[in-house]
């Protein structure tokens, strides 16, 4: 099975003008919206590579990340938020952000609606919602889009503590409860919200029975002999090239699977992972051969975070983290000299393997910012080491002055 399952969660972030900006504290439950405009959706043919792009972007962002330990990414969460970030991008932006994926903005999101089942034994839901701040002058093509490409529920809200535990209850709701607590605050310049998620709940074809379950010594990385619940099976799909044993185990319905790869004897993880790309990973779960596998899998959980900005710059995605250079134009309407642009990338996964089957999940966070697009200037600098007046002032109502003071000593 090519498919990594897991849960998605993109979250994209943008911000209001510059100076004294006002942070909106009124609370209030968020209203669904209808964009007045309506986009029909493009028929878009899945180019015939669109499985090798995902293998090789797929493997080329577990690289980027991986730096030891237990590691789990999920590139069908970061193909999904991405690309519906993509969506509101244009010119070099959008061209490098494409060439990442190895297909278009259009057949990303067609790629994507071939995920996704409610078979026996082996679920796998989705949902897309966009929050916006109700201030914002959001493109209506962009949401219209959104809604005709990604299904998105599209909510307007006032921004503050009560969008957070919103967003964060439907995410929750949406996720079978496996993904809880994403988005730690609303900053006073957030402006939206794009979420997806996606929940993976899997049977084993063939449970694991208790005799099948025995304690055994797990050799960690670094050579310490730890204690493990591994469970014994037979398997009927072998998986081998000169750097890998492994084996496949089918969920119920065969739609999905858990593939398990071993490095050979003598070979470190580390060196593995350095190897393997796209075409490899591609060549040998394709090259699968039907023969009996005496398999042992320990029973486990990980949960696992990074922050992939510099990760996805490195693969070539650059502009769009880049103030002077991005381009989501095509997202919301900005004042001149006013950008916006990606400044973080987070993700986070869980996955739990027991007797029964597997439970996974992602949450990817796109998080974007409003950023200047001229070079900054030196500095300046002013130290309060003499006396000085100071002023509370309300910046709703013309920056009137609420308290004037000076300080003329401080102790």
């Amino acid at each position: 099975m090519k498919r990594f399952a897991a849960i998605l969660l993109s979250l994209c972030l943008l911000a209001p003008l510059a100076g004294c900006a006002k942070t909106d504290t009124r609370r209030g439950k968020p209203t669904q919206l209808k964009t007045d405009v309506t986009v029909q959706p493009v028929a878009v043919t899945v180019p015939a590579d669109a499985a090798a792009a995902y293998d090789r972007f797929g493997v080329d962002l577990f690289k980027a990340c991986y730096s030891g330990g237990n590691t789990l990414v999920s590139p069908l969460s970061v193909l999904g938020a991405l690309g519906m970030t993509a969506g509101g991008a244009a010119g070099e932006t959008l061209s490098q952000m494409e060439t990442l994926f190895g297909m278009n903005a259009d057949e990303v999101a067609a790629y994507l609606a071939a995920f996704g089942s409610d078979g026996e034994g082996a679920r796998l839901k989705t949902a897309n919602s966009i929050w916006v701040r109700e201030d914002l002058r959001v493109r209506d093509a962009f949401l219209a889009r959104s809604t005709a490409n990604y299904g998105a529920a599209i909510y307007k809200t006032a921004f503050g503590d009560d969008t957070a535990k919103a967003i964060n209850k439907w995410i929750e709701e949406h996720t079978d409860g496996l993904v809880k607590d994403v988005l730690d605050r609303v900053p006073p310049d957030a402006v939206m919200y794009l979420v997806n998620a996606l929940a993976l709940d899997a049977k084993w074809e063939n449970i694991y029975r208790e005799n099948e379950v025995r304690k055994a010594t797990f050799t960690a990385a670094d050579g310490t002999k730890q204690d493990a619940d591994m469970m014994y099976s037979e398997e009927s799909r072998y998986l081998a090239d000169a750097d890998t044993t492994g084996f496949v185990k089918y969920y119920q319905g065969r739609r999905y699977a858990f593939a398990a790869l071993l490095p050979r004897e003598g070979m470190s993880i580390a060196d593995y992972v350095a190897l393997l790309d796209g075409e490899k990973l591609g060549a040998l779960l394709d090259g699968m051969t039907a023969e009996t596998v005496n398999a042992g899998l320990p029973r486990f959980k990980t949960e696992y975070s990074v922050e992939m900005s510099k990760a996805l710059a490195a693969l070539g995605m650059t502009d769009a983290f880049d103030p002077a250079l991005a381009d989501f134009s095509g997202m919301a309407e900005m004042e001149e000299d006013n950008n916006i642009c990606i400044s973080r990338v987070l993700h986070k996964t869980y996955i739990a393997v027991d007797e029964s089957g597997t439970k996974a999940g992602a949450a990817t966070v796109v998080e974007m910012t409003e950023c200047a697009m001229f070079e900054p200037e030196e500095p300046k600098e002013v130290i309060l080491d003499r006396p000085f007046v100071y002023l509370l002032i309300d910046c709703e109502n013309g920056n009137a002055p609420v308290f004037i003071g000076t300080v003329e000593t401080v102790n």
